[in-house]
């Protein structure tokens, strides 16, 4: 090899050798954000776990790792045990055209109330169609209507200081400001007579 031709290849070799140094600790730190994000989110309502108990009339039991809520008359509900303040929730939910359920965030005490609590609707057919699905029940009429009856679908909650957002199917559905409560427990609730079904609820810390 001529020794111009030599030169070039030792240079282009000992880019390439710095090149992948760099890709390799791009591909590290980026796995390692990877596993600290995760590590970081938490599974809220499985089965077998003691974080979390049940209240009231409604039956509840699991079909794998579903959650099924189902009640004749009255109410119940299920609530953590751990109180959350600022946090990204995260889940899916199927309800039946019958049954008024709902997610309830920053709950103040042990029970449900769309006062000391922010009460996410889940009943499309209310009859008052300001506390519908995606609304914020007492507080916030939904900004958008999205058709949630007998299929899947999802629920995110962006808790931050005194704002909360809400998305149903990645749709904003609320987006207010609440002096109170700003801490609390969460609930999932099952009322009147029908099937709620609830799965991969997830929640992270917000800074």
């Amino acid at each position: 090899m001529e020794p111009f031709l030599l030169v070039k290849f030792v240079f282009f070799m000992g880019y390439q050798i710095q090149f992948m140094r760099k890709q390799g600790a791009f591909l590290f730190f980026s796995l390692l954000f990877l596993v600290l994000s995760c590590s970081e989110r938490a599974v809220l309502f499985q089965q077998n776990a003691k974080d979390w108990e049940t209240f009231g009339d409604a039956e509840w039991q699991f079909s794998k790792t579903t959650l099924i809520g189902e009640v004749q008359e009255g109410a119940g509900f299920v609530m953590t045990k751990k109180a959350y303040a600022n946090f990204t929730l995260e889940l899916e939910f199927k309800p039946d055209s019958t049954i008024n359920s709902g997610v309830f965030v920053r709950c103040h005490n042990k029970e449900l109330s769309a006062t000391d609590c922010h009460e996410l609707n889940i009943w499309d057919l209310h009859p008052n169609q300001d506390f519908r699905t995606g609304a914020i029940v007492t507080k916030a009429v939904p900004m958008n209507y999205v058709e949630t009856l007998n299929k899947w679908n999802t629920y995110k909650v962006e808790a931050n200081e005194n704002r909360i957002q809400v998305w149903v199917n990645n749709t904003l559905t609320a987006d207010s400001n609440y002096d109170y409560p700003t801490t609390g427990y969460i609930g999932l609730q099952a009322m009147g007579t029908g099937k709620i079904e609830f799965r991969n609820i997830k929640i992270s810390k917000n800074q």
